[in-house]
């Protein structure tokens, strides 16, 4: 029975709660000293006062509690954040009050239970009228943002207690890993990778494909002047078509829990090799255990593959996955034009089979000076 009226009285107190502040309980002690001044001597002057007090902190209560009364908010979080990276959120507050404000109004974001101070503060909200407040977001790890409501507290008018009110408000957010500069030896061996299995095909581009010699109908600015001048011939530069480039990447989900800070800096490092390759134009596959995407290019296909691994979880070594298809075993889909990275967290992890080489990378890679800030 006492824990039941225990829980009974915490959810009470959760959506609205009231601590006296150190001004109030100064001033109920002051007012229990009028008091038994006012009894002991009769005087008609300290009943005033003490009337007078009491009436203040009548009057504080009530007016605390209009302030709290029939709010609305509504919150925008970005769709997709990044771990360690600022970001802006929103939030809307409507007086749905005719007639009277609120005033001295504090916001708390509550996540999981707890308040998080956002050092948000309304001085004055008109009946009727609503407010767009905007704050800086960062979170510290991947994964899912939850939000679950919104508290509101205010000590108007003369500070003596402190009033909380809590409005359910779920909102969601995807952290993607934190984006890091790779070291110059991992580019230069993702480079070599990548030109070892890149499909060699004439088209728009950076990177030389050929040298030929001038036909009727070339354009001048793909003259290489340097070849003409050395053959005395008129040589023109054909580029390799970027596009061309395909690259399959596999994080392995497996590790024991001990390693789980190593599977958190292999999927920072995934999550950079993903933007890396997709800035330089490669057709990229993305696998995390038992979710793989197809092949794809540009902006949103990029986003899509690092909310893969903003959502992608460690998985112990021996647990049963009878229940669980794991796709990181599984052929790629590749042929000779594609490139194999494979993401280890954990050097026990098995490596899927691929008909072409793969590029291995072990936690000595990422764990070292390979996010060379």
């Amino acid at each position: 029975m006492p824990s039941r009226i225990r829980t009974i009285v915490q959810r009470l107190t959760y959506h609205r709660s009231t601590r006296l502040t150190s001004e109030g309980l100064q001033f109920l002690f002051f007012t229990l000293a009028i008091g038994i001044a006012a009894i002991n001597t009769g005087n008609n002057l300290l009943y005033l006062m003490l009337s007078m007090m009491l009436s203040i902190i009548l009057v504080s209560g009530i007016a605390s509690e209009y302030c709290l009364r029939r709010l609305e908010f509504h919150r925008h979080l970005p769709d997709l954040i990044f771990a360690n990276e600022l970001a802006t959120a929103t939030l809307v507050v409507k007086n749905r009050r005719s007639r009277l404000p609120g005033f001295s109004l504090s916001l708390f974001d509550v996540c999981d239970g707890q308040d998080v101070d956002r050092e948000l503060v309304i001085r004055e909200l008109p009946p009727g009228a609503s407010k767009l407040l905007s704050y800086p977001l960062v979170s510290a790890r991947r994964g899912r943002l939850r939000m679950d409501g919104v508290r509101v507290s205010t000590s108007f008018p003369f500070g003596l207690f402190l009033k909380k009110a809590y409005y359910p408000l779920e909102g969601e957010a995807v952290v993607c890993p934190e984006i890091k500069p790779l070291a110059d030896e991992v580019l230069r061996d993702l480079l070599a990778a990548g030109q070892e299995h890149t499909a060699h095909r004439k088209g728009y581009g950076s990177d030389l494909y050929n040298l030929r010699l001038y036909q009727a109908g070339d354009d001048s600015r793909a003259i290489h002047w340097v070849t003409t001048a050395r053959t005395s011939k008129l040589t023109v530069r054909e580029t390799e078509a970027e596009s061309q480039r395909r690259a399959s990447i596999y994080l392995s989900l497996l590790a024991p829990d001990s390693f789980d800070t190593e599977f958190e800096e292999a999927v920072a490092y995934t999550a950079s090799l993903v933007h890396h390759l997709a800035v330089r134009g490669y057709h990229l596959q993305l696998t995390t255990g038992s979710s793989r995407s197809s092949f794809g290019q540009g902006d949103a296909h990029l986003l899509d593959l690092l909310r893969m691994l903003a959502l992608c979880e460690r998985r112990a070594p021996h647990a049963d996955r009878k229940s669980v298809t794991d796709r990181s075993l599984e052929p790629p889909d590749l042929d000779d034009s594609g490139a194999l990275i494979v993401v280890r967290p954990w050097r026990g992890a098995e490596v899927p089979s691929a008909a072409v080489p793969a590029l291995l990378v072990d936690p000595e890679t990422f764990l070292g000076a390979a996010h060379a800030m």
